[in-house]
């Protein structure tokens, strides 16, 4: 306190005078703006149908009066020949306070994003709202820890060696639990690239089931038979899924075959009695029907037409329909359907009888 003392002797009090009247008018002045900003921006966000501005005013509101004192007293210390010590100081008690000050401006706007990104959640995808948390929770870390490291290299610290320290301490933790890390950057890729959302249907490997929950480790399925399909969100990104709640349209091959005994005239028929059945339910589109094979016991023809919609049920209920009307076709026509036969064949020969 040396430097503080020595300070005193030098400066008379005219200087100090003035210095302090600078420091009061400079936080009275900056106290006045501040609050009639606010004020009038207040009435004027209210008009308006945007939430930045809201988010505008709250960052005003969030101006400190330790960092308006600051800024006084750097104006202050204008008035006054500070020596190197003092004028050095003076420059780090700004510096670390516009520093901090600037964090919480950042802070407002970061918790501006993600409550804008929470509203969206709650009304499209629920389940993305834990994994939109802890991606605000990482990144206020982030920005605190910067802010703390600014600070310190203001007040003479070497931060050289922590922010190595705290790299090497970050690959040691990323090792421990490199795999609750890989399934929480599989969460975050679930999130923003949306290969597949809650209530998609889903085929991975073997197991069907559609979403019921992404969180920030697993995603759980429900199967058709009830029970619920929990995996690991990083095996599930690296596994080949099938979504068929992104199916625009289903298309649909089927085979019939017919008797050998089916005229030729009426095997040419069936194409197009088959494709009347098609195109008389709505939301199908017919592609083909041929005679495809000659079979072990039937006459084959191969059908692909598409279903318009990726509802399950109402493809069951065309299929279905599409079939009647087929039956109901062949039996008017006198086609047969074909169904595993085998005829055999006996050869007769004489036998002479013997006296």
């Amino acid at each position: 306190m040396e430097w503080l003392t020595g300070l005193l002797e030098r400066i008379d009090r005219d200087q100090w005078l003035v210095a302090v009247a600078v420091l009061a008018a400079t936080v009275m002045v900056l106290r006045t703006v501040q609050w009639l900003v606010g004020r009038q921006l207040s009435r004027l966000v209210e008009k308006t149908d945007t939430k930045w501005d809201d988010h505008f005013v709250r960052a005003i509101g969030k101006t400190k009066f330790l960092f308006l004192c600051a800024l006084g007293l750097y104006a202050a210390s204008l008035t006054l020949e500070l020596k190197a010590p003092s004028a050095t100081f003076m420059n780090r008690f700004v510096v670390i306070s516009l520093i901090v000050q600037g964090g919480l401006w950042l802070g407002v706007v970061l918790r501006a994003l993600i409550e804008s990104h929470r509203e969206d959640a709650k009304e499209n995808d629920p389940a993305r709202l834990s994994t939109i948390s802890m991606i605000g929770f990482l990144l206020r870390v982030v920005l605190w820890a910067t802010v703390l490291l600014l600070v310190l290299d203001n007040l003479g610290i070497d931060i050289t060696a922590l922010v190595a320290g705290l790299g090497i301490g970050g690959v040691a933790v990323a090792l421990a639990v490199q795999n609750i890390l890989g399934d929480l950057f599989a969460s975050l890729s679930i999130v923003l690239d949306k290969p597949f959302v809650v209530g998609d249907f889903l085929m991975v490997g073997d197991f069907l089931g559609s979403v019921e929950h992404v969180g920030l480790k697993t995603t759980r399925l429900r199967s058709l038979s009830g029970e619920q399909l929990v995996f690991s969100n990083n095996d599930l990104l690296t596994s080949r899924i099938r979504n068929f709640g992104r199916m625009a349209e289903r298309r649909v091959v089927f085979k019939l075959g017919v008797t050998y005994q089916t005229p030729r005239e009426k095997l040419r028929r069936i194409p197009e009695l088959i494709r009347e059945a098609i195109e008389a339910q709505d939301a199908t589109r017919f592609d083909r029907s041929h005679f495809s094979a000659y079979g072990d016991f039937s006459l084959n023809f191969e059908t692909v037409y598409y279903v318009l919609s990726a509802d399950y049920n109402e493809y069951m209920d065309i299929q279905q329909a599409i079939h009647f009307q087929v039956h109901e076709a062949f039996e008017e026509e006198g086609i047969e359907f074909a169904y595993p036969t085998q005829t055999v064949f006996v050869a007769g020969g004489s036998e002479s009888d013997e006296e």
